[in-house]
């Protein structure tokens, strides 16, 4: 699609509100945000701060980035009742602070959570700004065949929205049935940016001095099975006996601690290295130095029909995967993995341990991961679908302010001529 007129040379503004991670950590959000910088726009993005990342404001890689306090992150229902007001305050305020210091013609919402719409309809009323919808999390328990039409919040989600972004295929049906446009609900893989994510030197100091080493990286949750891989782990090492493989877990997250918990209640310290956020540089070495890479997300109604980035990084790095069989995990990765029964965590443990203890199957798996991930879910393809996406934004964007300037002009020149004496 062709670059929409302009009335002046003035660059495209974007604003990008996201609560669940903070940037530059969240590498879907940051991949979005520098292809647009590339592409010329005024990139600015609202996110919540986190350990290590405590700067205000700053700018990276030209986006200018705004950072608001959250006490604490809530994995329970209750909990979310206290942090999302915070969250959305905080997101509100910053907004306005960017709208008057720099100005923003879209507003690129990501959810989780959904509420964040509530900004996105304040904008889109009072100001006419272009609404981005960037879909990542089915949050409601469903299923693709289920037909139910989700929450009151996602349904105004979509409603609110000029465009919807999703992640996959059953994510765009979703919007589809919520009542997005078919021509705007646009499918966009939270692909790997293969200059940011790609093999590195391997460092042996992750084994810690053991003959193999398992690799997750992700956030620290049950909802990503860490508690089954908690378990998986302590049948290696106590029931299998298996004393010469090392753990590495890359990532932080709400139950950071309740996780390190578990793994020091299982007596697997020792063979369990938990790292906290890490840099691009630092997860792209572990994962380099990784035999096996693992994503243990339980098998649940959300996880069957959502795409996993990890899974994307781990065939762009070139290692063999096991995860739980689900069918978005097998479209992804298809021969680059070994999948193990529903939530199953020993049967998890054994494709581990059958790998780990078989070097060819892991060349072939490696290889045809990272041809995979060449070939289709490489980020360059997928940018250019994210360009044209803003493309069409700013299209209705444009239409609805035409519009709006049409059915206001002639009330105003009415305005001026006189009443016939």
């Amino acid at each position: 699609m062709a670059e929409i007129p302009r009335e002046d040379q003035r660059p495209r503004r974007t604003l990008i509100i996201v609560e669940d991670v903070s940037a530059p950590l969240d590498r879907r959000l940051w991949s979005e945000a520098t292809a647009l910088a590339r592409a010329h726009y005024e990139v600015s993005v609202i996110c919540p701060k986190r350990r290590k990342i405590e700067a205000t404001e700053e700018i990276i890689d030209g986006i200018r980035v705004f950072r608001h306090p959250l006490p604490f992150r809530a994995p329970t229902f209750l909990g979310k009742l206290f942090e999302l007001p915070i969250a959305l305050f905080w997101e509100f305020v910053l907004s306005v602070n960017i709208a008057r210091r720099y100005g923003f013609d879209v507003l690129h919402i990501c959810n989780p959570p959904n509420i964040i719409f509530l900004i996105g309809a304040i904008y889109k009323i009072f100001a006419r700004k272009g609404i981005l919808f960037d879909y990542r999390d089915a949050t409601a328990k469903r299923s693709e065949e289920t037909g139910d039409r989700g929450s009151l919040v996602e349904r105004l989600a979509f409603k609110t929205a000029d465009l919807a972004l999703s992640i996959n295929e059953p994510h765009r049906q979703i919007a589809i049935r919520q009542g997005m446009p078919v021509k705007r609900a646009v499918v966009l893989r939270p692909c790997p940016d293969p200059e940011r994510v790609n093999p590195r030197q391997a460092d042996p100091l992750w084994r810690n001095s053991r003959a193999s080493m398992v690799a997750y990286a992700g956030e620290v949750s049950k909802t990503e099975g860490l508690d089954l891989l908690m378990t998986t782990i302590d049948y290696i090492v106590h029931q299998e006996q298996r004393a010469d493989i090392q753990f590495v877990i890359a990532g932080s997250g709400p139950e950071w601690h309740e996780i390190a918990a578990l793994c020091g209640k299982m007596e697997l310290g020792d063979y369990v290295t938990f790292t906290g956020p890490v840099d691009d540089e630092t997860l792209c070495t572990i994962l380099s130095t990784a035999d096996v890479c693992v994503d243990p997300r339980r098998v649940t109604p959300r996880n069957t029909i959502s795409t996993s980035q990890k899974i994307m990084e781990y065939m762009a790095i070139g290692k063999p995967i096991v995860q739980f069989d689900m069918v978005e995990g097998r479209l992804l990765a298809m021969d680059a993995s070994r999948y193990a029964r529903e939530n199953d965590a020993i049967d998890f443990g054994k494709h581990i341990l059958e790998l780990l203890d078989s070097p060819e199957d892991r060349k072939i798996m490696s290889d045809f991961g990272q041809q995979r991930f060449r070939k289709e879910l490489s980020w360059q393809r997928e940018q250019q679908k994210l360009l044209l996406a803003y493309d069409l934004l700013f299209a209705i964007r444009a239409q609805r302010l035409s519009k709006a300037k049409q059915q206001k002009g002639p009330k105003t020149r009415n305005a001026h001529i006189s009443k016939p004496r």
